[in-house]
């Protein structure tokens, strides 16, 4: 284990706190929200963790839902907007609150697997890991969507490889790994969730992926469309390319 990450979890420990933070944005997920805390509950069993599903402002009885589950499940937190902010606002905000400096996210739809979670656990914090191993993102083998969305999937991914080079092959996928100091160092803007490989590169940060899951959504309808994405895609690559630009890392920091 990575000197810095061992240090993280003794330090979890003697103070009482979980050794990594589950975070999951939820918007009008109320038909998924029971089943998926259960299932990261069963898939960490055994381990100190805890859950932070961030509410964004629903319409439905999302919040509600996950409120009633507070009592049956100890290691759920569940924050709220008072407006819509979006999902990448809604996982900042579970970072920031999270206690562990080791952060799993997922979607709220129930389509990322809670099972993949400690694999991409040991994936960051295995003993051989780099130094500066800051994400593990996780890859779609098998999505299991409809034609017209894997098809929008496929061309925004070849589209922001090309000209990110980023090298990662499925950025929107919403079950990863990191550093939550590494994710705070990070300039915030809306859909930059999106973005987490290309950003953590320009600031001298390691990158790996792992092949993770993929399920059909039970309940409810996705809050984004093709087009939609689309609308915003091309502006925000822009500003990703100038960030990466104007970002200078030292390298790293000693004290002497």
């Amino acid at each position: 284990m990575d000197a810095r990450v061992k240090t993280d979890s003794i330090m979890a420990a003697a103070e009482g706190r979980p050794e990594f933070s589950v975070v999951s944005p939820v918007r009008n997920e109320a038909g998924n929200v029971e089943t998926l805390v259960r299932e990261i509950s069963q898939a960490l069993s055994g381990r100190a963790f805890e859950i932070i599903f961030v509410d964004d402002a629903s319409q439905d009885d999302t919040r509600a839902r996950l409120f009633a589950l507070k009592e049956q499940v100890p290691t759920l937190r569940v924050l709220g907007h008072r407006k819509n902010a979006g999902q990448s606002r809604a996982v900042r905000t579970g970072v920031m609150a999270a206690r562990s400096n080791i952060i799993v996210t997922l979607d709220g739809d129930g389509q990322n697997d809670p099972a993949d979670i400690p694999g991409l656990i040991a994936q960051l914090s295995r003993p051989d890991a780099p130094g500066d191993l800051a994400l593990v993102q996780g890859r779609r083998e098998k999505r299991i969507d409809s034609g017209w969305k894997k098809m929008g999937s496929r061309w925004a991914n070849g589209v922001r490889r090309s000209v990110l080079k980023d090298a990662n092959n499925d950025s929107g996928c919403g079950i990863r790994a990191f550093r939550r100091d590494a994710f705070l160092q990070l300039p915030y803007f809306d859909h930059m969730h999106r973005y987490l490989p290309a950003l953590m590169q320009s600031d001298g940060m390691r990158v790996e992926e792992r092949p993770v899951g993929h399920r059909g959504r039970q309940h409810g309808r996705s809050n984004y469309t093709n087009f939609g994405r689309l609308a915003v895609a091309v502006a925000d690559m822009r500003g990703v390319m100038w960030l990466r630009k104007r970002r200078r890392s030292p390298g790293g920091v000693d004290e002497i």
